[in-house]
């Protein structure tokens, strides 16, 4: 039964417009990136990752989503967050679904799965289109480092793979956040700036030393670190803490959405 579930909360969340538009958005921005380094020919460089792109094609995938984590990943998770509980109230469907003989912890989880599968499917996406048109603009012979080492293609995609794992998870998380304030509204919309307001706030106050006692608290903090996986050898350190960092996220805002869920009134 859980399964059939879970399988239904996966179509659900496919068939919805907003839903084939945010991936629509999404593979776009790998190809865009991929053609304007390629236009851009050799002056196409920059600061870390960008200054490896060209002629490394394999470095697109990466490259595109650690941008992509800052706002446009937790932008979707956000939007799928609010359709899972808030969009349900708004739209009368939740009261039935809590009324139901189910378990309320079962239905988070439920939602959480949903939010889980479609963010694996959306970065992995990014990043097969990000190979293509990496390969397809940029040519690529193996994975070039930050270190100046070079991966063959079969390590390479290792590399993107765990990558993609990583993502997934800070994008969960955020998303568990999402949930917990998409139980207790009605309005999608207060989702979504409430969480997009977070992250803007939260990377915007690691920028100042003075604060650098709260870093550590902060999700935004650890995704520069996820960029340790271009190193070889990798190392592990930053990248261990920014998932335990994700980690508590996860835990805490699948938490407050069961606490809120368990003690609404249908």
């Amino acid at each position: 039964m859980i399964a059939r579930q879970f399988g239904s909360e996966v179509r659900w969340m496919l068939r919805r417009p907003r839903t084939i538009i945010g991936l629509f958005g999404l593979v776009l921005v790998p190809i865009i990136i991929s053609f304007g380094i390629w236009a851009a020919g050799d002056s196409g460089g920059g600061p870390g990752l960008a200054a490896i792109l060209q002629g490394n094609g394999l470095v697109v995938p990466i490259f595109t989503l650690f941008l992509s984590l800052n706002l446009l990943l937790p932008l979707v998770a956000s939007i799928w967050a609010a359709d899972g509980l808030a969009g349900e109230a708004q739209h009368g469907t939740l009261r039935g679904l809590l009324v139901a003989p189910v378990s309320r912890v079962r239905l988070l989880f439920v939602k959480l799965f949903g939010l889980t599968a479609m963010s694996l499917f959306a970065v992995t996406l990014m990043a097969v289109v990000g190979i293509i048109a990496g390969t397809a603009f940029l040519g690529t012979s193996g994975m070039v480092t930050l270190t100046g080492t070079t991966l063959s293609t079969g390590e390479g995609l290792l590399r993107i793979a765990l990558f993609i794992v990583l993502v997934t998870f800070q994008m969960v998380s955020i998303g568990a956040v999402a949930l917990a304030v998409s139980a207790t509204t009605e309005h999608p919309l207060v989702v979504q700036a409430a969480t997009m307001t977070t992250i803007i706030v939260f990377q915007v106050l690691g920028q100042f030393s003075s604060l650098h006692w709260l870093h550590p608290f902060l999700i935004t903090t650890g995704f520069p670190g996820l960029v340790d996986v271009m190193r070889d050898p990798m190392p592990t350190d930053q990248i261990w803490n920014s998932t335990l960092l994700a980690g508590c996220y996860l835990l805490i805002g699948t938490g407050l959405a069961a606490i809120r869920l368990v003690t609404k009134d249908s």
